[in-house]
């Protein structure tokens, strides 16, 4: 599957995140996009968004994006914190549909 890590979490969790072709915003060269314009570019090239921001299923019309979005809830936004969602995060890509939020937490 396709993965793209929002800017809001380290980029040393994309090797955590094994049998997936994992990219960072910052690779994409797509820092400082608003959320629409980044879903528009993401929907194009990736599966799956994974982000921290909870927020973004009320600022954005989800269903009208073709990319699946994941929405990690952690203690922080620390690299230990965000690594223990891994395992969860893993079993749950196939399991994430379009245009819904899917919401993981410890």
């Amino acid at each position: 599957m396709r993965v793209l890590l929002d800017e809001c979490i380290d980029r040393r969790l994309a090797k955590d995140i094994v049998g997936h072709d994992v990219m960072t915003v910052a690779e994409m060269g797509w820092k400082s996009k608003r959320n629409g314009d980044l879903l528009a570019l993401a929907e194009r090239a990736f599966d799956v968004f994974i982000t921290v921001d909870s927020n973004l299923s009320f600022q954005q019309n989800l269903p009208r994006f073709g990319i699946r979005v994941i929405v990690l809830r952690a203690p922080s936004n620390r690299l230990a914190d965000l690594r223990s969602l891994v395992p969860k995060l893993i079993e749950s890509l196939p399991k994430a549909k379009y245009g819904e939020v899917l919401r993981l937490s410890i």
